[in-house]
């Protein structure tokens, strides 16, 4: 039997602190009376509901012990993201003042560069071959000028480039074939007396000093934008050295391995390592690929830019060190990995299904593109996954992917198109050719980005590779006129001049100059050239 009370009898009932059920048992019904305070409105109003606990919410642990939260699609995340980088890619104060090609060029292959490159090259000639051999400083800029000349014009082969039915007139006026030649054989970039001593810490000995001048130049001349991809090259080679890469997937099996940092909207080289083997100096609990990219990314941390990788450097531990210096990543995973959830490894979902899940400071997204295929998607700057309205409704963590994801793979495209490699023996060569190939495309990038110009890059490499042989040229045709002003002036028409030579005649008269010292030359004093074939005639 239930035993009714109106509300002031039962507000009553509390304040007396009275017991709200009957020593016989019966239950209290409360009945509100008319003049209540409550509205009709109030009085059917249904109760709130309340929202699901994250611990309510459905959880999975990793292998590794990391905890994941599954998530609805299109619902915000429980983590913000860091405050975007939001400028544009620029030069930085050093590099702002640049207005010609050259000065651009020279901002990566500076002069000290190419002073120590003049030194070394010439103590080698001179300890294995002669003495007072010699090589300027211009020379050397039109030795480089002739490699990028050669680069852009391509034949066959090196003596295809002075021949007289493929040869480029450019490259004949600017330095002769032997002596390319020459400076190709004493070529070197370090000190041939040290260097045994350094290559037992350093297996980049051989080019190392001159290669961290040219990364250190290529971090201080431009400030990336948001966006930087990392990724690998290879640059194609057989030389024989002990951190030679062999690639099966790649189209150039062999080569020389770089791991590449790369604005994506200009795809400016911004940091470079070689892909040296194993690494002493790296801690042996840390993985490969987190050293790599954070010791690439280590000049551009703290300003909130988002990192794209692949698969094999893209891990939650390496989105938590990133995340930890304002820096977020997104990149493909491998589904291997501990730290993702045995649950999404299934193959046999629908097509074009999402799945999101959530941990501190990271989102994972499953997708299924095809029949059995899954596309894993890891992100840090992401706080909400969204998928578009289309047929195939792909999140937008993989649509950004797709769209960052290309910065080196363009950059080699771009290098390959008109790279001024060639065949050698030495891999320092293979090395120096790649650095003037990325070089070339840094200052293409800051030649445009400073003057404001937009031209093709063949014709930069073009006017490029003249005013770097300018100074060299200029200097030898003005040393041809100071000859030629030595030598007796033209006789008088109807006049011949006297033999200047004299090696085997007395005096005679001779009408014609010798093509080297512009010495009046007669019949006897001239060299006779044997009866030759075309193709011996070429090889001289």
């Amino acid at each position: 039997m239930q035993r009714r009370l109106n509300t002031q009898q039962a507000l009553e009932m509390l304040l007396n602190e009275a017991d709200p059920c009957d020593s016989d048992g019966e239950d209290i019904n409360l009945q509100l009376d008319s003049d209540s305070e409550l509205s009709s409105d109030e009085e059917t109003a249904p109760l709130p509901q309340k929202r699901a606990r994250l611990g309510s919410e459905p959880t999975e642990t990793a292998k590794d012990g990391t905890v994941w939260r599954e998530e609805q699609v299109g619902t915000r995340l429980h983590f913000t993201p860091i405050e975007p980088y939001d400028a544009h890619g620029e030069p930085t104060d050093k590099a702002k003042s640049i207005g010609s090609r050259l000065q651009s060029f020279l901002c990566f292959i500076s002069l000290d560069m190419l002073r120590s490159i003049q030194e070394w090259t010439t103590q080698h000639a001179q300890q294995s071959e002669q003495v007072d051999w010699f090589m300027a400083l211009p020379e050397l800029m039109a030795f480089i000028a002739v490699i990028i000349m050669r680069g852009v014009t391509k034949v066959p082969s090196l003596r295809d480039s002075w021949s007289a039915n493929l040869g480029n007139p450019w490259i004949i006026a600017t330095m002769s074939r032997n002596r390319f030649q020459d400076i190709m054989r004493h070529l070197r970039f370090d000190d041939m007396f040290t260097r045994s001593e350094r290559a037992e810490t350093d297996k980049f000995a051989a080019i190392s000093d001159v290669w961290g001048s040219f990364v250190t130049n290529c971090i201080t001349s431009y400030n990336p934008g948001r966006h930087i991809t990392i990724d690998e090259q290879l640059f194609p080679t057989k030389t024989r050295c002990c951190f030679l890469q062999y690639i099966a997937t790649k189209p150039d099996k062999f080569g020389l391995k770089f791991w590449v940092a790369c604005d994506l909207k200009s795809k400016y080289i911004c940091n470079v390592l070689p892909c040296l083997g194993k690494d002493p100096s790296r801690p042996s609990g840390e993985r490969l690929s987190e050293s790599v990219v954070m010791r690439l990314m280590e000049p551009f941390m703290n300003k909130g830019r988002t990192v794209t990788t692949k698969n094999f450097f893209t891990s939650l531990s390496l989105a938590q060190q990133l995340l930890s210096q304002k820096t977020t990543i997104l990149g493909t995973v491998n589904k291997i990995r501990k730290e993702i959830p045995l649950s999404t490894r299934q193959t046999n979902r629908i097509q074009f299904t999402t799945q999101v899940f959530s941990t501190a400071g990271a989102t994972l997204t499953v997708y299924a593109p095809k029949r059995k295929k899954t596309v894993y998607v890891l992100s840090s700057m992401h706080s909400m996954v969204e998928t578009e309205d289309t047929t195939k409704r792909k999140p937008n963590t993989f649509i950004q992917y797709n769209t960052t994801k290309c910065g080196v793979d363009v950059m080699d495209q771009m290098v390959r198109e008109y790279s001024v490699r060639a065949g050698t023996r030495r891999w320092p060569v293979a090395v120096f050719y790649n650095m003037i190939d990325m070089a070339a495309l840094n200052a293409y990038v800051l030649y445009q980005t400073c003057t404001g110009r937009q031209e093709r890059r063949i014709d930069f490499l073009l006017e490029l590779a003249t005013e770097l042989a300018n100074s060299h040229v200029g200097a030898k045709k003005e040393c041809e006129e100071q000859l030629l002003r030595q030598q007796p002036s033209s006789p008088d028409p109807g006049k011949r001049a006297k033999c200047q030579v004299n090696h085997r005649c007395k005096k005679n008269c001779a009408t014609v100059r010798c093509v080297d010292c512009y010495k009046y030359t007669c019949g006897k004093c001239r060299k006779d050239m044997p009866w030759q074939c075309q193709v011996c005639a070429d090889q001289c």
